[in-house]
């Protein structure tokens, strides 16, 4: 049965990927963006350029309250898939008001539509960066994490709270999944794999923070992908409001993605070793074991194969 979806941030990374996939299994999908300006439009217009006529975008900020509602009582959808968000852990340190608006407000207004106009199922991205300074690994969602280390990590913790709520008062069912690290084609400018492809090919040199000591658990768009369809799909179980880890559950030695990342590119990095930044961890790492129960999610692709793939995208969209 094909359903009507509302994928917020479709001009994204990550949700542009899911319109992609839902509109060829046969989903009817609306797609809003502010296409805002946090990093380069022109890559955020090309991503949309590649979804099916099929698709309809809508310019659209979840801020503006009253829009949203219009949009709900005219489109009437299955399902909500809440990816868009100001995104970014050092940015946050800069334009905290940005977060609020569109983090906090903007999620509220999902969950508001989703009360007056009901759905199916609202799945919504949280992220790892809730876990702050976790001494334990790998990241449990059986962990507390009432420590954010960044107001983006907060806004990802409160956007879990609000879902609980509403789950609770309003009966809304909800899955929030908090995504580790996601890199591949198309991905964020603002983000290690594609700071660093850039440098290198320009020869310049890459900043590596807390001298290199850093582990992350690298997880390729097309395995969040995969895993994201398979929970908005999902019955769940108990009906109740569920929190998943996605990620490959695999911590990688930033060094050595680094590495990896050379031989894809076929030129050597020139490192520039920093001290860790602020709101950064110095390890990351998905226990994913509750979503394979669930959906059955096992990430397919290694990481030499995704930095592959994600090198050749990277030389054809900016070298070409």
């Amino acid at each position: 049965m094909n359903h009507k979806v509302l994928v917020t941030g479709v001009a994204g990374f990550i949700g542009n990927e899911i319109a992609l996939k839902l509109a060829a299994r046969g989903d009817f999908i609306v797609g809003i963006d502010n296409l805002n300006s946090y990093y380069d439009v022109s890559l955020k217009r090309a991503r949309l350029a590649r979804l099916p006529s099929s698709v309809q975008f809508i310019e659209m900020d979840l801020a503006d309250g009253a829009a949203l509602r219009n949009l709900f009582v005219s489109q009437k959808f299955d399902m909500v898939l809440n990816l868009a968000a100001q995104a970014g852990v050092r940015y946050s340190l800069e334009n905290p008001q940005t977060y609020i608006d569109s983090n906090v407000t903007g999620f509220l207004n999902v969950l508001e539509c989703c009360r007056y106009f009901p759905v199916q199922h609202l799945v919504y991205a949280s992220s790892s960066s809730v876990y702050g300074e976790n001494d334990s690994v790998p990241f449990s969602t059986n962990d507390r994490v009432d420590n954010p280390l960044s107001l983006y990590a907060a806004t990802k913790k409160m956007n879990e709270l609000m879902a609980s709520t509403y789950r609770h008062l309003f009966g809304i069912r909800s899955t929030g999944l908090r995504f580790f690290t996601v890199y591949g084609p198309w991905g964020r400018p603002d983000m290690a794999p594609m700071l660093f492809a850039k440098a290198i090919n320009a020869g310049k040199p890459i900043s590596v923070f807390n001298n290199g000591d850093m582990r992350r658990d690298f997880t390729f768009v097309e395995d969040i992908v995969e895993g994201t369809i398979r929970v908005l799909d999902w019955d769940g179980g108990d009906g109740s409001q569920h929190v998943f880890n996605i990620g490959r559950g695999e911590p990688i030695p930033l060094l050595r993605f680094i590495e990896i990342l050379e031989d894809a590119l076929g030129k050597k990095a020139i490192k520039n070793m920093m001290p860790m930044q602020p709101g950064d961890v110095p390890v990351t790492w998905a226990d994913t074991k509750a979503l394979e129960i669930a959906v059955n999610y096992r990430p397919q692709i290694t990481l030499e194969e995704g930095v592959r793939r994600f090198a050749e995208w990277y030389k054809k969209y900016y070298q070409s």
